[in-house]
């Protein structure tokens, strides 16, 4: 018996080192169809070697032998609900850090410094980080924030809501637990104040901060179904590019329209071109791509 266990354990091994065949083209254009249809990520020919390199990984860790078996898994086997979100976590997360975007970073402040204090004193300002990933843009948004409304002399009234269609990235974000090397490049003085360390090398959101930050699973497909309205900033950077021109308009209007008057809507550069609706300005800026919501003059 302990000679088949060890036969089976040889076959077992030389299976996942054994390269998969390279996809085909119908079977990459199944894939392909797939994505965009429950995502609306698109993913060019380019691609099919990320494709193929994240398939393989996941089907050997699960036993699977072909591309074909293992998309019937994510599309109709007992457990394809579970297996499609490990699968998106795999195919959509990218990598992200803190203060990503120096520019957008000012901007975000400037806006809040210059808003009128009443206002501030009455209200709760609202950010929304869209395709949010593991963290790191909302907890920022949330750090500038507080940065400003101490600079203000007022009481922290502002909330940072965070949204991505990955579960397992919601779950690492809503942790608020980061390798230290995601501080490289911060400013000392806010490493100092809003992290602490914790354990293997890891440093974790100070409790003020992390507390004041929600998170939330959402496709983008879904934005005219979400629960947000009334935001005072919205950030959507670095998620625009995966989708088609069209996709990329209607994504952005259902994010305009949860824009409070004078809300502020930041882009990633090159990101969309040739977009101005009326009720919205410019920001005239070379570095960032950002509107405000016009106030009507009853507002």
């Amino acid at each position: 018996m302990a000679a088949t266990r060890n036969d089976q354990a040889t076959a077992s091994g030389s299976w996942s080192l054994r390269q998969l065949p390279d996809m085909d083209e119908a079977q990459f254009n199944q894939w392909q169809t797939l994505l965009e249809h429950r995502t609306g990520i698109t993913l060019v020919a380019e691609r099919k070697s990320f494709l193929e390199t994240n398939l393989g990984i996941r089907m050997r860790e699960i036993g699977c032998g072909s591309y074909q078996a293992y998309y019937e898994k994510v599309v109709s086997s007992p457990d394809a609900i579970v297996e499609w979100s490990t699968l998106v976590d795999r195919l959509t997360v990218q990598e992200t850090r803190f203060f990503r975007d120096p520019d957008a970073c000012r901007l975000v402040s400037d806006y809040v410094l210059t808003r009128p204090r009443e206002v501030l004193r009455r209200r709760p300002l609202e950010a929304w980080s869209v395709g949010c990933s593991s963290g790191e843009e909302p907890y920022t948004l949330a750090m500038l924030l507080n940065e400003s409304m101490e600079q203000l002399r007022l009481p922290p009234l502002f909330g940072v809501t965070g949204s991505d269609i990955s579960k397992p990235a919601i779950e690492r974000a809503q942790r608020g637990l980061f390798n230290a090397r995601k501080l490289l490049g911060m400013d000392d003085a806010l490493k100092s104040r809003y992290f602490r360390p914790a354990e293997q090398n890891s440093v974790k959101i100070i409790a003020g901060i992390r507390e004041r930050v929600c998170f939330t699973r959402l496709n983008v497909l879904d934005l005219k179904h979400a629960p947000m309205h009334g935001m005072n900033i919205i950030f959507c950077q670095n998620l625009l590019i995966y989708f088609r021109r069209w996709r990329r308009r209607e994504i952005v209007k259902h994010l305009a329209e949860r824009l409070a008057p004078g809300g502020l809507l930041v882009l990633g550069q090159g990101e969309l071109t040739d977009w101005q609706p009326p009720e919205l300005q410019r920001v005239p800026s070379e570095k960032v791509l950002a509107w405000i919501r016009r106030q009507s003059d009853e507002e």
